[in-house]
Order: structure tokens, then C-alpha cells, then sequence
């Protein structure tokens, strides 16, 4: 173990973060080619669903949530020219379309419902029964034709020895990807992708914020943002593009935020929160760092490794310790709301031992 010195800094950089990046790289194209063949079969029997792309690591599509959890993004086509919907409307179904006595509960911020009919033009097979209820596409039953696709593409492309469906209690669909070192649990998310505009309940940038600067905002905006179907009723809104566009030029004034986020990122994965399926992951981090650039925009604030690095732990610490993390873009949500309380309280007390004394392991 050795301080924050320079030194030892570009020790640790090289022998831990730049190796993971590699390996990251190396399993990244493997999953990507094993994704793309299977979209690309569903692609073929249903044409609501788009095969991915396969560009490298900063795939748009592809989150690395851990070195061993990645997160897709499957773009569905044959929707667009969205708009916000107005008017509320109780739901009074099941995801099978029976009826119910009383109305589903509405969504959280971080959710939304969606109408067919927010959309200027819509393909007849969004209108059809298997997605849609009373004129609402239903997640849970876009999920359902999309389990189904993937089971079938899994064998009829002869790809049951790369890809298995892990069975859970979530309708989200979970495969585990063989590659040639590890096995990787990837997430699998049918997506709408709505790049023409920004939702008007997200208040961002909040009032009188030096960063980002005025014309990233502008940028960030302009690439809209993304409907996830991960539940049973309810879109997750994601703002992945905005995040990338964020997360380039980070440094252009020559600072060492990328660094500090690198640096943290390794010592979460092998000290503070190793594992599987840690309770935090890069998306986390992702959004310590935003609001440690926020709150320090100055080049001056990130002149020095070791000020920054600690100032983004401090931050790190002070969430977890108060099991609360506010979502970068959306400041009502907790990210870590459903949180293994336990988990986080151990991940708390490594880091406060950590800024006892800060050291990186270099062996």
C-alpha cells in the first residue's frame, strides 16, 4: 500500500486501471459480436426490434456496469415524432389486459407511462395485442415478446453454448454471455430512443451552475433521451447519450477529473465493493462525478490528483453513509432507494477507513 504520491499514482494507473481497461476492451468485443448475431435473428423475425451496432467499447447501446455486468440496449424502430402525453389517465388493467378494481399505482420521476398515441407515426404491429393495452405499450408485455425472440434466436442461431437466459423474478431479460476469459451477466433492454427532444419535467440545469457550460448543456439536450422497458408498467427514462457527451471533453481545460473517476472506479471494484453484483456500480460513480464537477467547476479545482481524488471519495462516503444518491439529471430520485442497506453500510466503512489514511494497493 502506498500514499496518494505521484509515483505511486502512475503505478497504480498502469498496473491496475490500464489492465482493466484491456481486458474490459477484449471482453466488450466478444460480447458485442455474441449480442449483435443474436439481435440481428430477432431483427429478422420481428422488425419492431434493431440489431445493435458493434463500435467498440463506447458502444451507445452497451453500459459496463462492472467488469462482469454489462447493460444493452436494444433499439425498438417504428416509433416516432414524440410528444409529451397531457392529459392523466388511470390505468385499470393487469399486464395481461384483465380488469382491475382499482388503478395501478402512478409512476416515480425516474418513470413514466407511454401512449401509442404520444407518437406522430407508429407502426400497425405497436397496435397490435401482444404490446399493447387500451392504447398503452406496456412494458412487461414488450418484455414478454422479446424473452420469447431471444429464447428462439438462442437456438435456431446455434448460440446455446455462448448464451443462457438466467430465470429471476424481474420480467427484465438477463443472458449469461461465455466469452473466452469470463462469463458476463448482460442485461438485454428493449429501448425507445427519442433524440429530437428533452422531457419537460426534467428541470436540468438547475440555476446559476458554472458547469457544464452553457453550450454543453445545449449539446447535452439536443441528444434527447431513452425509454427503457425494465418493469412491469412503468418506462424508465435514460439519458445514457447525455451522459457520454458529459463524460467527453471532460478535461479539456487539462484537469484530472477523468483520472480521479478511473482511479475510484478500480479501488470500488477491488477494495471498497468488489464482487458480482455490487451494490454500487460505474453508473454510480458516474454520478458522484457529476456533482463533484458541478460543485467544484473550476480548471484550478482539478489541478491537483490527490485534492480531487479525495474530494470524490468524501462525496462517495458521504452517500453511501446516508444510504441517498441523487440521479445526476433528475434530483428527486435516490438511486439507492432499494439499496441493500447492509451492503451499502459495509461499502461506508471501507471508505471511511480509506480516508484515515489514503493508500492504493499496488501489489
Amino acid at each position: 500500500m502506498k500514499p496518494l504520491a505521484e509515483e505511486a499514482v502512475e503505478q497504480y494507473i498502469q498496473n491496475k486501471v490500464d489492465l482493466r481497461h484491456r481486458a474490459v476492451a477484449k471482453t466488450v468485443d466478444e460480447v458485442q459480436k455474441i449480442i449483435q448475431r443474436l439481435t440481428t435473428e430477432i431483427s429478422n423475425k420481428d422488425s419492431r426490434f434493431q440489431p445493435i451496432s458493434n463500435s467498440g467499447i463506447h458502444n451507445e447501446n452497451m453500459k459496463v456496469l462492472t467488469p462482469g455486468q454489462f447493460l444493452i440496449t436494444v433499439p425498438l424502430l417504428g416509433l416516432s415524432g414524440y410528444k409529451e402525453g397531457q392529459v392523466r389517465h388511470w390505468r385499470y388493467y393487469t399486464t395481461h389486459g384483465a380488469k382491475l378494481l382499482s388503478p395501478v399505482r402512478d409512476p416515480e420521476e425516474l418513470q413514466q407511462w407511454l401512449e401509442v398515441e404520444q407518437f406522430s407515426k407508429s407502426l400497425q404491429q405497436w397496435h397490435e395485442a401482444d404490446v399493447n393495452i387500451e392504447g398503452d405499450l406496456v412494458p412487461a408485455k414488450v418484455l414478454a415478446v422479446f424473452r420469447e425472440l431471444v429464447e428462439k434466436a438462442i437456438v435456431s442461431h446455434n448460440l446455446a453454448d455462448r448464451v443462457s437466459i438466467l430465470e429471476g423474478f424481474s420480467p427484465v431479460v438477463h443472458v449469461a454471455v461465455e466469452t473466452s476469459d469470463v462469463q458476463v451477466e448482460v442485461e438485454l433492454v428493449p429501448t425507445i430512443e427519442i433524440p429530437t427532444c428533452w422531457p419537460q419535467k426534467i428541470k436540468w440545469p438547475r440555476c446559476f451552475k458554472r458547469w457544464p457550460s452553457q453550450e454543453k448543456v445545449q449539446c447535452v439536450k439536443s441528444f434527447g433521451f431513452d425509454l427503457l422497458a425494465s418493469s412491469n408498467y412503468h418506462w424508465y427514462l435514460s439519458f445514457s447519450r447525455a451522459e457520454h457527451i458529459l463524460m467527453q471533453g471532460l478535461d479539456e481545460d487539462g484537469g484530472c477529473r477523468m483520472m480521479c473517476f478511473r482511479v475510484m472506479r478500480q479501488m470500488k471494484e477491488d477494495v471498497w465493493c468488489a464482487g458480482n453484483k455490487p451494490v454500487l456500480t460505474a453508473f454510480h460513480l458516474q454520478m458522484v462525478l457529476f456533482w463533484t464537477c458541478e460543485k467544484y467547476p473550476r480548471s484550478k479545482d482539478w489541478s491537483c490528483f490527490r485534492k480531487g481524488f479525495l474530494r470524490m471519495v468524501r462525496k462517495l462516503h458521504k452517500c453511501v453513509s446516508q444510504h441517498f444518491l441523487k440521479h445526476y439529471f433528475i434530483k428527486g430520485t435516490n438511486l439507492l432507494k432499494y439499496a441493500n442497506t447492509n451492503d451499502l453500510d459495509m461499502v461506508a466503512g471501507k471508505l471511511a477507513v480509506f480516508l484515515e489514511n489514503p493508500t492504493l494497493p499496488l501489489d
